[in-house]
């Protein structure tokens, strides 16, 4: 596999964990955004959902990397 087709690949890993990550986050964000009887929680927005999103990237790319790994050894 030459470079650029690795590159590529790891680029588009890393978007689709990034995505896979804001859909979890997404699933029941509703719920946590809105507190019962106070303002809205904002650490919900600028602290967990980037926290999911790279968490998404570095679970993918780890992934794809032991790929990678595991692939070079056969």
């Amino acid at each position: 596999m030459g470079q650029k087709t690795q590159a590529a690949g790891g680029c588009l890993i890393a978007l689709v964990g990034a995505g896979a990550g804001l859909a979890v986050w997404a699933v029941n964000s509703r719920h946590r955004f809105q507190r019962f009887e106070q303002g809205p929680n904002w650490s919900v927005l600028y602290a967990e959902l980037p926290l999911m999103v790279l968490g998404g990237v570095a679970a993918a790319l780890g992934l794809w990397a032991l790929g990678q790994r595991v692939r070079a050894r056969r």
